[in-house]
Formats: structure tokens, sequence, C-alpha cells
């Protein structure tokens, strides 16, 4: 685990986190139980997910010491494929306002502190209600990261010796596109612990006629954000959320996705792995270890869903970048959307 909450604090904000999902909250002993499938898909033990997990992996594709994963994916050309997507020039901000204020799904609300004439902000990994990326050194899998780097010859108490957030520090810019599963089904959000699976992808994918290309970026919006802004908190800790179902795994391989964005967790909670362990998120697993791709939690889509529809067009120029944290474990980020 990471020992040391990375920071960088300036006049305007700052970011102090750190470790693992797996350490930061208590299990909700609410949870419920997770079902034996998923519009057909069965429930994975272990065994079935190592197989998985062997067959998406990308470890070794880029070199036997490569720590970029799928950012090696976003090339001179991939961003100039990017730029041209752009015909309206209207943008708009796929992080949501960070929140100030303590609740039952806010464990670590933004801090506000007065250090002589400064205001400083402050804030720590939340979870999905701070919008972040993650970093490659964020996530294991039995012990291993990405392209088989040992984590804990990768973590010291001064942070990630490889593939720190800082990795990153040029930025994202690649073609994104927009998943609205509420709108595929006509609801105006999924219910927490709705899985998306890969009969939805293909499903939108129909509907729509976009295809998902080598390097883009791909967002999940289920609704998370219209739905706490009608009825208020739903979860604490490790409550249900909806999110992308294990059977997508092999199609963000076979797509070539080089980022991975949702509107909350990512992963749908409960899972359907391994109920043996209720706090396994295979998505975060499979993605960050095994592809070496680009997870971003906690993005507000509310707005450029709406724009998407206003316009017809799913695909946009997706722009951000994390701050520069010198082995950071993640980074709040501001990802914009331009049409």
């Amino acid at each position: 685990m990471l020992a040391k909450w990375f920071s960088c604090g300036f006049v305007g904000i700052a970011l102090l986190w750190g470790g693992s999902h797996l350490t930061l909250r208590a299990q909700n002993a609410s949870q419920p139980v997770p079902p034996t499938q998923a519009d057909g898909y069965p429930l994975l033990g272990d065994a079935e997910f190592s197989v998985m997990f062997e067959q998406i992996s990308n470890w070794g594709r880029w070199g036997k010491d490569d720590v970029n994963g799928t950012y090696n994916l976003l090339t001179p050309e991939k961003r100039k494929q990017a730029a041209a997507l752009v015909k309206t020039g209207q943008s708009v901000s796929l992080e949501h306002t960070i929140i100030e204020t303590k609740g039952p799904d806010v464990t670590n609300p933004l801090q506000k502190l007065n250090r002589g004439n400064k205001l400083v902000w402050e804030s720590i990994h939340g979870g999905t209600y701070h919008s972040h990326v993650d970093a490659l050194c964020h996530y294991d899998y039995k012990g291993a990261l990405y392209n088989g780097m040992v984590r804990k010859e990768v973590e010291t108490d001064e942070g990630c010796g490889k593939a720190g957030i800082d990795i990153y520090g040029q930025g994202f810019v690649t073609r994104g596109v927009l998943i609205d599963i509420p709108r595929l089904k006509g609801v105006p959000w999924l219910e927490p612990g709705t899985p998306v699976t890969l009969k939805d992808l293909e499903a939108w994918e129909q509907q729509t006629g976009i295809e998902v290309l080598p390097g883009d970026a791909v967002f999940l919006r289920t609704g998370k954000w219209a739905k706490r802004a009608k009825d208020g908190p739903w979860t604490i800790g490790w409550g249900p959320d909806a999110g992308w179902h294990w059977s997508v795994l092999p199609w963000l391989k076979a797509r070539d996705v080089a980022i991975v964005g949702g509107d909350g967790p990512n992963d749908v909670r409960p899972a359907f792995v391994d109920p043996s362990n209720p706090r396994f998120l295979p998505i975060h697993t499979g993605v960050i270890a095994g592809l070496g791709a680009i997870i971003l939690d906690g993005q507000d889509l509310e707005d450029v869903a709406a724009l998407a529809a206003k316009l017809n067009r799913w695909v946009f120029m997706m722009t951000g970048a994390p701050l520069k944290i010198a082995g950071g474990g993640g980074s709040s980020i501001n990802v914009i959307a331009t049409f």
C-alpha cells in the first residue's frame, strides 16, 4: 500500500491521495448478495477470471520494460484523428464539481485550509465522488502490476518507483466515445447494481452506428449523477453501483481501447466475480493490471450526454491531463469533450 499521500499545493486547488481502493473503505453491511448471472452471463470464480486475465493481458506487447501500457496508443496520428472531429467547437467538462460536504457516500470531501495568505484546497482520492484518473501502479492482480511489475518492489513510502501518474504528464488527446446506456434503455438512469454487459455495448453500437476504434476513450454513462441529484446518496462505502460487467473485458481488449471511463466506480458493484471476495473489482483489475489501460472514475457525463443528444453525435475530441505528481497513484482530472 502507498504509505504517503502525494500532494501538490498552490493557490486554487491541491490534491492529496494514494493507495488502493481495496483498503480505503469498509464493506457496506447492507450490500445485496450478487445474483448468479447477469443477462445470461454466469458468475465467474477466481479460476475463470484468471483465464480471462491471461487472454486479455497486454504484458510484453510493447516490450518487457514498458510502463506506459495503452498510453502507447495515443499516437500523433490518433491525436490528429481526434482533432478532426471538432465541427461546432462546443466544449463541456466531464469533471463533477468537487464536493465540499461530507455525506454517506462522500467520506473525504474537499477541505479548505488557510495557510498564511493562501487559500489551499485539499482533497484525497475519493472513490467515485471526485473525478480522477488512476495510475498503472494503483492496481495489481495477485501482487503483480501491469507488465509483471511486482507491486511490493514498485511501491515505497515515497510513492511508485515506476508507472506513477506522472507518466501521463503530456496529457490525453484522443477520440472520445459516449456510451449512454440509460438512453439506450429509455430510462433516466440505471439503478444501482445494474451491470452493463457486452450485449449492451453491441446494442449501443448498432443503434448509433458508432464503432469503437483502437486508441479510443470510452465513457460509460449510467446516470449516477442524475440519480444523486434527484434522490440523494444511496450508497455507503462498497454499496451498489451500476457499471461495467466483466463480460466487456474481452471487448475492450479486441477494440484496443486506451481509456476506460465512467460516471461511477466503473465496476458494477456488487461485482459478478468471485463472491467469496466482495471487494474484488474485475474491471479495475483487468483494465489496469491486465490491459495497462487508463481508468477515469467519477466522471460527470450529464452535460456531455445532453449535448451529444442535441447534436446527435456520440464521438468527440477528448482532452485532459493529470497533475504531474512524481510517483503518484492517481490525480484529479478535468476532462474536456469538444464537438
